[in-house]
């Protein structure tokens, strides 16, 4: 039986010589595949009590929004600045070379909502700690974070110390 990491693509040497990218388009661009990874992230949220999916823009919409419809949950885009029309709270964070800032609507989530977390990759973590400061400046709980793949050498886990992370696929060095 085919798991998860069997249909990513692992390439080398890309964007630069020595790093290994792994490219999810091959769970996305694969039926199969892609049904193994809602189905395995769906899993990981067994016994776990919440009112709300929020996804990280753009792939965790992908993976995100599969889980609120099967579990019968609302949905909440968390998205790049300027992109959501009604009023926002917006978290700047830290990229390697720069800043980045993220915003939800300011009526998605309501104090003491249980909030599931989803993105694609964990890296650094600055994207998802970002996410997850909104949801609790807007009074929501980050009951759980989901990510398909997590970059452990990149520390991303550690920024997210005192989170419940849980990851499909571990890749370790670069």
């Amino acid at each position: 039986m085919k798991t998860v990491e069997d249909y990513m693509i692992s390439i080398p040497d890309f964007p630069k010589e020595g790093i290994i990218f792994r490219d999810v388009t091959g769970v996305l661009d694969n039926a199969d595949g892609l049904h193994l990874a809602i189905d395995e992230l769906q899993k990981r949220l067994d016994g776990i009590e919440f009112d709300l999916v929020a996804g990280a823009e753009a792939r965790g919409f992908i993976f995100g929004m599969p889980i609120a419809y099967n579990l019968h949950k609302p949905f909440v885009p968390v998205r790049k600045k300027g992109k959501l029309p009604r009023e926002t709270v917006t978290k700047e964070y830290a990229l390697e070379y720069g800043t980045a800032a993220i915003e939800i609507h300011k009526d998605s989530i309501k104090p003491g909502q249980r909030v599931v977390l989803v993105d694609d990759l964990l890296a650094t973590g600055g994207t998802l700690k970002a996410a997850a400061q909104l949801i609790e400046e807007l009074g929501g709980e980050v009951v759980k974070i989901l990510v398909l793949i997590d970059l452990v050498d990149l520390g991303g886990r550690a920024v997210l110390d005192g989170y419940d992370v849980d990851t499909v696929i571990t890749y370790h060095g670069e």
